[in-house]
């Protein structure tokens, strides 16, 4: 894996995962611009303090980007237990809306990864649904859509991810037959995060301890950025609308 030359966007990046694909990728040569709500906690070569739930927010972070990116990581989000609308808005409305409108400045051959999750595993209970929001242009049409068809606070998080696959299957190959522009996601399990413990309170302890024994542990946010880092590389030029689980084996336990 090289990244060397490569200008990527991280969101997301003041903690956890986002932060580690920050680290890697200087490491392996690229240089970084992060995008959070918190202050910068590593050196990069620039950094967006933004709202990224917001389109006005979102339009000012754009606006204080490069005019040329090779790759944007879509990390940042909020747990389920934030308000729905939150969840909703950082979630999948921004996150697409800050993709569509970085997109025009990534050339031939760059990459888009955004990070779903395990728990968006149950997309095909709930696939039109999903495909009909996906279908639905702009942040402002999605967010009226959403109010017309209300997702429950307690399953929201899950719902978003699943949301969040469905759009990047169906519209990645859209873009890369266009623009030549790879789009995939990456499913993390339970991340030893600063926002671990809200998965375990949305989740509840019984859930958690029931599924305890399929897994070796939770992942450290390292072994996730590995593979968001080289989805930015030329190494996975031929990789694009996939979704690959990063879970210690989890899902494969559900079977």
């Amino acid at each position: 894996m090289n990244l060397h030359g490569k200008t990527i966007v991280v969101t997301g990046v003041s903690s956890g995962i986002g932060a580690e694909v920050a680290r890697l990728a200087r490491f392996e040569g690229a240089q970084v611009i992060g995008v959070d709500r918190n202050d910068a906690s590593i050196s990069m070569e620039g950094f967006v303090k933004a709202d990224l739930s917001t389109v006005a927010g979102i339009d000012a972070a754009v606006a204080q980007l490069p005019a040329q990116i090779d790759a944007l990581c879509n990390i940042a989000g909020v747990p389920g237990t934030a308000d729905r609308d939150l969840v909703a808005r950082v979630n999948y409305l921004g996150l697409r809306h800050l993709t569509e409108q970085v997109l025009p400045r990534i050339p031939r051959g760059g990459s888009i990864v955004n990070v779903a999750s395990i728990l968006g595993a149950e997309w095909p209970l709930r696939l039109d649904v999903h495909k009909a929001l996906a279908a639905v242009q702009g942040f402002d049409a999605g967010a009226k859509w959403l109010e017309k068809n209300p997702v429950p606070q307690e399953t929201c998080y899950q719902y978003f991810k699943e949301a969040l696959i469905v759009w990047n299957t169906v519209q990645s190959q859209e873009w890369f037959l266009k623009t030549g522009v790879r789009m995939n996601c990456v499913a993390p399990g339970p991340v030893f995060t600063p926002i671990l413990g809200d998965f375990v309170t949305m989740l509840g302890a019984d859930r958690v301890q029931a599924d305890a024994h399929r897994m070796a542990r939770p992942a450290f946010p390292d072994e996730v950025a590995s593979v968001i880092a080289w989805l930015c590389s030329d190494a996975a030029r031929w990789v694009s609308g996939v979704n690959i689980p990063v879970d210690g084996g989890l899902a494969s336990t559900y079977l």
